[in-house]
């Protein structure tokens, strides 16, 4: 049998049969590509994260700790918005976080709802005793106090302190207000030890609580923070003091995963708490509240102030 070929025939099939063998070429080097891709596949280990509840009062915390521990060489990054307190310690539970921000006195009350502890020794104490395994605290900055506060009408206020309150609180009915970025437990209620009020409303602010104090409404009144927090000033109502901590101590401190740190780190935490104080923070909160600046500009700017 003859078979003929024309030239216009011949050509097409070498055209076709050289390209079937540049496709196959083509097909090995992407199919080796893809099996090298697999076999080494691999997530990239992140750095150093310190994580944030909602509040901004928790984000601002975050960024000074975050700050101080990159100025050790320390990759790290901040992990915002992790939602309310046991969220952010589930985050640090399980790994996602290796260090958050607190405040002493909830923090103890979250592990130790029975604590009797008040005083910043006790429940420094305490809370050494009652965090689970594989957490540890660094030092509390002692020079913070983000406790609630008691309000009373200045005219009736000469002389009083929470301990003399303390015995008229039965008389007495209080009301209790929030203040806007404090890092609190949502609706967490405000416990005045040896002080059980006759009733106690809760009211919509800062403002609506100082309304309520001046025309009679209420005789006591309970900010969640600091009251220089309260977005207006607070003209007329005294903030009691209370050396006897009948409100329990609530210190800002890091609370961080067990050998995360190394000592020189730990150290460097410790150096924060020795100079944050509470008019520092309350600012920060203030400015970043009114958009003048942001969490991570405070920070910056607080580290270089302090020369951490």
């Amino acid at each position: 049998m003859m078979f003929l070929f024309t030239t216009e025939s011949w050509s097409r099939r070498m055209v076709l049969a050289v390209s079937r063998r540049m496709l196959t070429r083509a097909l090995v080097v992407v199919l080796a590509a893809v099996a090298v891709s697999c076999g080494n596949e691999s997530t990239p280990t992140p750095g150093f994260v310190v994580g944030a509840g909602d509040s901004l009062e928790s984000g601002l915390l975050a960024e000074i700790y975050a700050g101080a521990l990159a100025r050790t060489g320390l990759s790290v990054s901040v992990k915002n918005q992790l939602g309310d307190r046991a969220d952010y310690l589930a985050a640090l539970d399980a790994g996602t976080v290796s260090l958050v921000g607190d405040h002493s006195g909830e923090l103890l009350e979250f592990f130790d709802s029975g604590t009797q502890a008040r005083t910043p020794a006790e429940v420094t104490k305490a809370l050494h005793s009652s965090l689970p395994e594989g957490l540890v605290v660094a030092d509390a900055a002692d020079g913070t106090d983000m406790r609630p506060r008691v309000l009373i009408p200045a005219a009736a206020a000469e002389g009083e302190q929470m301990r003399s309150l303390a015995a008229r609180c039965a008389d007495l009915r209080a009301g209790t207000a929030p203040v806007p970025a404090v890092l609190r437990a949502p609706d967490a209620p405000i416990r005045v030890a040896g002080c059980d009020f006759r009733e106690t409303i809760t009211l919509l602010d800062a403002d609506d609580l100082r309304e309520a104090l001046l025309d009679g409404r209420v005789q006591a009144g309970l900010l969640t923070g600091p009251a220089a927090l309260a977005p207006h000033p607070l003209d007329g109502l005294t903030t009691l003091t209370d050396d006897d901590y009948a409100l329990r101590a609530e210190n800002v401190l890091p609370v961080l995963r067990k050998g995360s740190l190394d000592a020189l780190r730990l150290k460097k935490l410790n150096y924060v708490a020795g100079e944050l104080t509470t008019d520092e923070l309350v600012e920060m909160i203030r400015r970043i509240r009114a958009g003048e600046t942001s969490a991570g500009d405070a920070a910056r700017v607080w580290l270089d102030a302090h020369a951490l």
